[in-house]
């Protein structure tokens, strides 16, 4: 196995930047994305490599965000956020919030 390589790749849409390892076997490149493991692929050349781990890790990224969507729809049913929604609107009505505008410009 030849040593093993790093690539940048950058998510344009969330702004984060993910570190794939690759390298090449025999004939063959692997790769994988250390934040991701269970993002792992192996393709023919280099560039086929980085393009099916990117695709392969936006994939990955969605079925999670979908996971995550759907824990918090059924928390949010189950109840599960009510005593921190009553905190947070005791703080509101309390005047411990500030204007996020104001923080934010």
């Amino acid at each position: 196995m030849d040593n093993i390589q790093t690539v940048k790749i950058h998510d344009e849409e969330d702004g984060e930047i993910y570190t794939a390892k690759i390298q090449k076997n025999g004939k063959r490149w692997l790769g994988w994305i250390h934040e991701h493991p269970k993002v792992k692929c192996e393709a023919d050349t280099q560039d086929a490599l980085l393009k099916t781990l990117e695709k392969t890790l936006y994939q990955v990224l969605e079925t999670d965000w979908q996971a995550w969507d759907k824990q918090l729809e059924e928390d949010v049913k189950a109840g599960k956020l009510n005593s921190t929604l009553e905190r947070v609107s005791a703080d509101f009505h309390a005047g411990k919030c500030e204007n996020l505008t104001v923080l934010l410009s």
